[in-house]
């Protein structure tokens, strides 16, 4: 009997569970479209990763090759611009990581200027992310962890506010995108959010700038060498993984933590 109960007990949580992700009624028009904008841009990223890795294992490595790499090293100057718009547009997009972005610095303009660059196309990324999450995702992400959840972070920024911005930012294999979202969800001020990036991404964006030089992935990149796209595409997808497992550990981890500071507070 008392197994039953419990069954029934988890069924009716899960069934209200889901009728609470598809009830938009409490928001504003204004805020419903940022977060279909949010879950457009999910859905796009996960036909883009399906692709990719179960039809061609190049497709998006291609893409950054065709559309990024080598476009910029021909404009030369003028690829600083076109630098700083793609990597904001890549912090929008799962399956272009802002590390693999980060690497191409070093390919492109060595190990120095690259580090420079990094850091003003890290703050584009991180300002656009954090835009957009604020606006669209902390209702989105109420309906998936809850209010208790959202608490929690607020009360984190609130205890260690600059320092946790910036030591996140500091550790090269924290995912930074998924950084960029978490910190639109929570109480912090744009100004505090600013300078933890700015500082943060100094030491982030020279590691990938230099690891990228000695890669020696040089551009322009033959992409009509399909050996060479084949296996600079495996090292790319790898990253790509463990980007991808990093935030999938990094929301379940809150999602537990975030309940079981619930429990404690009633």
């Amino acid at each position: 009997m008392e197994k039953n109960e419990n069954n029934d007990s988890f069924s009716s949580k899960l069934k209200k569970y889901i009728k609470n992700l598809f009830n938009f009624s409490e928001y504003s028009g204004k805020t419903i479209l940022y977060i279909i904008l949010f879950v457009a841009l999910i859905v796009f990223s996960l036909v883009l990763l399906y692709y990719n890795y179960f039809i061609d294992t190049t497709f998006v490595y291609t893409i950054v090759a065709v559309w990024f790499v080598n476009p910029i090293y021909d404009l030369q100057f003028w690829g600083i611009f076109l630098f700083i718009g793609i990597m904001a547009i890549q912090g929008l997009l799962v399956p272009i990581p802002s590390e693999v972005v980060l690497l191409s610095t070093g390919m492109i303009w060595g190990w120095f200027f690259g580090g420079i660059m990094g850091i003003i196309g890290s703050m584009a990324a991180s300002l656009l992310c954090f835009y957009i999450s604020r606006k669209g995702g902390r209702p989105l992400a109420k309906k998936f962890v809850g209010e208790s959840g959202l608490d929690m972070a607020d009360n984190l920024i609130k205890k260690y506010g600059i320092t946790a911005i910036i030591v996140s930012r500091f550790i090269p294999f924290i995912s930074f995108d998924v950084i960029s979202y978490a910190s639109g969800l929570v109480d912090i001020d744009v100004k505090k959010y600013s300078i933890g990036t700015l500082i943060g991404s100094i030491f982030r964006a020279f590691f990938y700038s230099i690891w990228g030089a000695l890669l020696g992935f040089t551009p322009p990149i033959d992409i009509s060498d399909v050996e060479l796209i084949k296996a600079q595409s495996s090292v790319f997808n790898v990253i790509l993984l463990v980007v991808l497992a990093i935030l999938f550990v990094m929301f379940a981890l809150f999602y537990i933590i975030s309940k079981r500071h619930a429990k404690k507070n009633q």
